[in-house]
């Protein structure tokens, strides 16, 4: 990421907690994960099990 913008993010708890698991089981911090997921939802990244 060239220009990155930092926010603050409320999310339940449980939503917190599986990104966390999916992010550990990715290999990927938890930004990462949710820009991951971003990035997917939106077509820029190919495969869902790509490290951004």
């Amino acid at each position: 990421m060239d220009d990155e913008k930092r926010i603050t993010l409320r999310l339940p708890q449980d939503l917190h907690a599986w990104l966390a698991r999916q992010a550990k089981t990715s290999r990927r911090s938890l930004n990462s994960e949710i820009v991951h997921r971003l990035e997917v939802g939106r077509g820029t990244t190919v495969a869902d099990d790509e490290t951004p």
